[in-house]
This record gives C-alpha cells, sequence and structure tokens, in this order.
C-alpha cells in the first residue's frame, strides 16, 4: 500500500505544473490582457519605444515581468530583475494596475457611447431648427390665422385719418404769435437761447401759452450757434399730475427703474439667464433738450427729490440685487447702465398753476423763475383773430369781442371758436366762403352753458358808500364791490357794525382801524352810527388790503359824498390814516381792467411793482388817506 501510495504521489508531481510554468502562464496572461487593452499595433510601437522587445520576446518569464513593467509604466528605466521572492509582489501590483487601466476602459466606453447618443440627438435636434428657420425664411410666414387677423385690423385703422385738431392748426408756431406775454417770452429768450441755459419755472394761470413759447423758444434756440442744443434736440413733454412711481423703485417713468428677472419681467432672453434689465426713463429721453414738465407742483416729493438728484448728477445710477458684474452673459449695454448710469443732461422747464411759495424751495433754488401774465380782453381778441386766419374764416364785427368776454384763457377763447365754427360749417353745409357771426357765439353759449366771466363793473356815474376793492387770488384779481352804509343810533355811542359773516377776520379788523380813521379825518364817532358792510357776492375775503377801500365807503356813508365808480383801489390803512403795501398789485391791476376801470390806486411803497401806464390804467400811488379822498371824493 505505501509502495502504491508513494507511486502515486510521484506520478502526480509529475503532472501538477512547476513554479517556472505557473509563472509563466500568469506572465503570458497580463500579456494577453495588455495588448486587449491597448491593441496589438500600439503594443508593438509602444514595446520598440520603451526598448522592451528583447525583454517581450525572451524565454525567461523574469525578464518578460521587466518587459512588461516598460510597457504598462511607458518607462524604460524598468531594468532590474526580480528575484524569487519579489515575483509575486511584481505580479500583483502589475494586476492591479492593468485591473484598474480595464475599469477605466470600461468607464469611459459607456460615457463615450452616452456622449455619442446625446451629439446625435442634439444634432438632430439643431438640424431641425435650421430646417424650420430656412423654411420661414423662404416662407416669410411667422404668423397664425389670429395675429394675421389682427394685423388685417392695424392696417384697416391705419388708413382712417382724421384732418388734424383745430388746436394744432391755431397753435402758435412763432414767437411773434404767443399774444400778451411779451415781457415772458423775452425772459424764456435770453434764459434759454444762451451758451448756458438755465433750468426755469414758469408760473401763470392756466391757458396762457406756457408750453408754446416753451416749444418755440427751443427751435429758435437750436438755429443759434452759440447755444449746446443740437438740430435733433428733443422735447420732451409731460405732466407733474400723472406721473406715479413706485417707492421701492420697480417702476419710474421719469427717472427709470430696473426690471428685475423674477418678479418683473425682464426680457425673455435676460430672464432666462437671471439678468436684470435698466430701463431709462424720460430723463434720459430728454438728453440734450429739454424736458418740460406741465404743473410741476403736482409732483410727488419724494419723485421731486430724486429729479433734484438727477440735475445735479447729470446721469442715472441703477442697482439691482440681480446684477452680476462678473457674468459673462451680461449684453454690453445692461453693463454700461450700471457701470456708468444712463446719460441725462437737460433743461428743466416746469409749469404751475401755484404760487411760488408753494412750490419745492430746493427746485426752485435750481430755476430761474418767470412769470405769465393773465389774458386781458385785447389779448383774447387779437388770439380769435389770428385762429380765424389760420381757419380761414371770416369774423362779423364784435365776435372777437363777445367771445373775451367770456374767458381770459387763450385756449378756452380758440374751444369757444373752434365750436362756434363746427356750428357755423354745419347751418352752412360747406367751409367756403364762411362768415361767422354773433348769433352762432350766442347759441354756442347757450348750449355750452357759458357765462361772462366779469361785467363790466365801472360806472360814470359817482355813488355814496360803494367802492370798489381789489383783491387776487393766485394769478388773477378781481375788482370786488364793497358797499357801506350809516343810519344815526337810535342812541348816539350805542351804534353797531355789522359785517359779510363769510368776510376774513383780517378784513374785519380792518373794520377798526377804519372806525379810528373816519374820525379823525371827519370828526365823527362810528360808535354814533348803525353801519353796515357789504361785500357783493360774498366770499371769504381775507388779508388787510380792504382796508383803504372800507376806510373809503364809510367817510363817504357817514359824510354822504359820492365816490368815483371808474377807480380801484387797494392798500392796508394804518390807524393814522397810513396806506400801507400790500401784494399781488400786478396781479390786481388785471383785475381792475377786466371790469373796465380807468386808473387804480396803490400803495407808494408799491409803485415799483408795476411799470407806469400797466394795461393803459392811470395808476396813482398815494401815502396817506386823505390822498386817496382827494381822488376818489366827487365834491
Amino acid at each position: 500500500m505505501k509502495e502504491l501510495l508513494d507511486k502515486l504521489l510521484q506520478r502526480h508531481k509529475y503532472l501538477e505544473p512547476t513554479a517556472e510554468e505557473e509563472l509563466r502562464r500568469q506572465v503570458n496572461v497580463l500579456y494577453g490582457a495588455f495588448t486587449g487593452l491597448i491593441g496589438s499595433e500600439k503594443m508593438v510601437l509602444r514595446a520598440s519605444k520603451y526598448s522592451a522587445l528583447s525583454f517581450v520576446h525572451s524565454e525567461d518569464p523574469r525578464h518578460r515581468l521587466v518587459g512588461l513593467q516598460r510597457l504598462i509604466y511607458e518607462d524604460a528605466s524598468y531594468d532590474r530583475i526580480p528575484k524569487d521572492e519579489e515575483v509575486v509582489d511584481v505580479l500583483n501590483e502589475l494586476e492591479m494596475v492593468l485591473a484598474e487601466m480595464l475599469a477605466r476602459q470600461a468607464v469611459e466606453e459607456r460615457l463615450e457611447k452616452k456622449i455619442t447618443q446625446r451629439m446625435e440627438e442634439k444634432q438632430q435636434e439643431y438640424v431641425q431648427e435650421i430646417k424650420i428657420q430656412l423654411i420661414k425664411e423662404e416662407l416669410h410666414d411667422v404668423e397664425t390665422p389670429q395675429t394675421r387677423r389682427k394685423l388685417e385690423d392695424l392696417e384697416k385703422l391705419d388708413a382712417v385719418q382724421l384732418n388734424e385738431s383745430i388746436m394744432e392748426r391755431v397753435r402758435p408756431k412763432t414767437l411773434g404769435a404767443v399774444v400778451g406775454q411779451e415781457r415772458a417770452v423775452e425772459a424764456m429768450q435770453s434764459k434759454l437761447a444762451s451758451v448756458y441755459p438755465q433750468h426755469l419755472l414758469l408760473y401763470g394761470p392756466p391757458g396762457v401759452g406756457k408750453t408754446t413759447a416753451a416749444r418755440i423758444v427751443l427751435n429758435e434756440a437750436k438755429q443759434l450757434p452759440f447755444t449746446p442744443f443740437g438740430a435733433n434736440a428733443p422735447f420732451v413733454e409731460t405732466d407733474g399730475t400723472t406721473l406715479r412711481w413706485d417707492a421701492r423703485d420697480m417702476t419710474n417713468p421719469l427717472i427709470g427703474s430696473v426690471h428685475d428677472p423674477i418678479y418683473q419681467g425682464a426680457r425673455r432672453d435676460l430672464a432666462d439667464t437671471g439678468i436684470p434689465e435698466p430701463k431709462p426713463g424720460l430723463v434720459t429721453e430728454a438728453h440734450g433738450g429739454i424736458l418740460f414738465i406741465d404743473e410741476i407742483g403736482e409732483m410727488d416729493p419724494m419723485l421731486l427729490n430724486k429729479l433734484l438728484k438727477v440735475l445735479e448728477d447729470k446721469k442715472v445710477k441703477f442697482e439691482s440685487a440681480y446684477y452680476d458684474e462678473d457674468d459673462p452673459n451680461v449684453p454690453k449695454y445692461i453693463r454700461k447702465l450700471f457701470a456708468e448710469g444712463a446719460p441725462a443732461d437737460f433743461v428743466l422747464i416746469g409749469a404751475t398753476t401755484r404760487n411760488p411759495s408753494e412750490i419745492n424751495p430746493a427746485i426752485r433754488s435750481r430755476c430761474a423763475e418767470i412769470f405769465f401774465e393773465p389774458l386781458v380782453p385785447d389779448d383774447i381778441q387779437q388770439i380769435v383773430k389770428n385762429a380765424a386766419l389760420e381757419l380761414e374764416v371770416s369774423l362779423a364785427e364784435g365776435v372777437s369781442e363777445l367771445i373775451s368776454e367770456f374767458t381770459i384763457e387763450g385756449r378756452k377763447a380758440v374751444n369757444i371758436l373752434a365750436d362756434t365754427y363746427g356750428l357755423a360749417v354745419y347751418q352752412a353745409g360747406t367751409r367756403r366762403h364762411l362768415e361767422i357771426t354773433r348769433n352762432h357765439v350766442y347759441r354756442v353759449a347757450q348750449i355750452s352753458r357759458l357765462v361772462p366771466y366779469m361785467t363790466n363793473k365801472a360806472s360814470n356815474m359817482p355813488a355814496i358808500g360803494k367802492v370798489f376793492g381789489l383783491g387776487v387770488s393766485g394769478y388773477l384779481g378781481s375788482a370786488i364791490e364793497i358797499e357801506a352804509v350809516a343810519f344815526p343810533a337810535r342812541t348816539p355811542g350805542k351804534g353797531y357794525y355789522r359785517f359779510n359773516d363769510t368776510a376774513g377776520s383780517m378784513a374785519k379788523d380792518s373794520m377798526f382801524n377804519a372806525a379810528a380813521v373816519v374820525r379823525s379825518v371827519t370828526g365823527k364817532e362810528l360808535s354814533d352810527y348803525d353801519v353796515n358792510v357789504n361785500f357783493v357776492g360774498g366770499g371769504n375775503i381775507d388779508g388787510p388790503s380792504a382796508g383803504c377801500a372800507i376806510t373809503t365807503a364809510l367817510i363817504s356813508a357817514v359824510m354822504q359824498i359820492p365816490v368815483r365808480q371808474d377807480m380801484a383801489l387797494t392798500g392796508e390803512i394804518s390807524v393814522q390814516g397810513q396806506v400801507k403795501p400790500v401784494g399781488g398789485v400786478f396781479e390786481k391791476a388785471y383785475g381792475a381792467r377786466q371790469a373796465g376801470m380807468q386808473g387804480i390806486i396803490i400803495p407808494k411803497e408799491n409803485e415799483q411793482d408795476i411799470p407806469a401806464h400797466h394795461l393803459q390804467l392811470r395808476i396813482h400811488s398815494v401815502k396817506m388817506i386823505q390822498d386817496v379822498l382827494d381822488i376818489m371824493l366827487v365834491k
């Protein structure tokens, strides 16, 4: 048995591979794996490059291991033949490197397949887009039935055109056609048509030509070589009552705002990439020209302060939390707006019907102030005649005078003429050889419920206890009819004073000063009389400027001496009989002119407020009440 077992073991010893054969087999497997990894051609090239051919073809597996090291590590410096105890470590290391290389190759192959597939898909999409674009360009048809229908509707609307409006037709084209504002126009020319044009504030009642004059002055300034206005200088017009803004600065049509991509609807291509879009406002649109803000006194104070900042900087700065200056997708114009701001170098012209005291002091300090004057009947009549020439229509005698009775606004006068013109054309059935008559004007006045703006209050007949004082509201003066009666009191020293209940406190206070002056002038005590003072028409007549008129009416009533009815007067009265200065004398003169007065009496200290013979009025300046009585009393 033992002999048989020994024979079998001896026989198995010859059947099992030796260590040398096992090493050779493992080396061959590694060579086969590496050749399959890089390919036989690359195998030969790499063996030649790293001087491994002699090692690769050697019969000794240890030499072949050195050649495999040179091939795998791509390093010809490997030349040390591993010893028997080192062979296993070298084999394990080469196996690990080859395993990693095989795993990487598998991943790269999968990625390559996916990349190739995705590129093919994108290529197909791109080709499809190109085809669609080419078809659109070829057919020139990107419209849907709905958009075609809307386009047709728009084209039909474009084909319908009315004649220009009558206001456009009769609007003054030259400064000479701006009636009644010679001083204001001259001031505008000197301040705008200059080497250094100034910001302006225009004060005055509505409808007297502030906007028209500003537009014409700019057009004339463009023709002068020394002004900074170019031939294309814009005239941007807006209204302070319509300018609105959001405190968050999301919308601001005057200054400009930033439309953020998420909440405010920036352009689609910008919103998709998260880029905010600055939107310049009217101040940038007016760059190099004029920004005209009508009714600037109605603007929001905060918005006005923002406008003042723009006037100082001459630029509009934009900010946004969404803006990233390092974003390469930001267009150059947006980058420039955020970095440098939008240009806003313009001349501001603000127009208002408010008093200067009601306008923001900061804006007043930056602007020259020009006052437009109320229009007198002669001005209205000239405006009506000029408009009739533009309309190529004749006016019957007295038509322009009749229209001037209903308004003191040039715009309103043109509107009345336009209504009358339309009525005349309708009745005549033609516009040729048309004449507008007084009957046409009366008919329009009835339909429009027009009433005379101011009746002729002046008279050549003196009256007792009746005088005309002068008041002012805004930029319009008016003649106020004041009447007084004085009856002997039933009990001497116990007379009473009665005033309009609606009269202001300061007007009533004037009564006490007047009582002292009456006693000083006449020697009579007002307490011996029952006195009634009435402001005809009522109203809250406040201020001390009625003192002189009240005193004159009282003296006339007490002394029963008539006073002139073609003179109007203004001035504060002191207890010593002095006539003190008052405000609004220039505007009050217009009120006297409207009422048909021949002259006015003003305090001596107001003499410089209006020129001599202003509005063809006789202007008397006085210091004392006796000077007033010398003019007013008819003895």
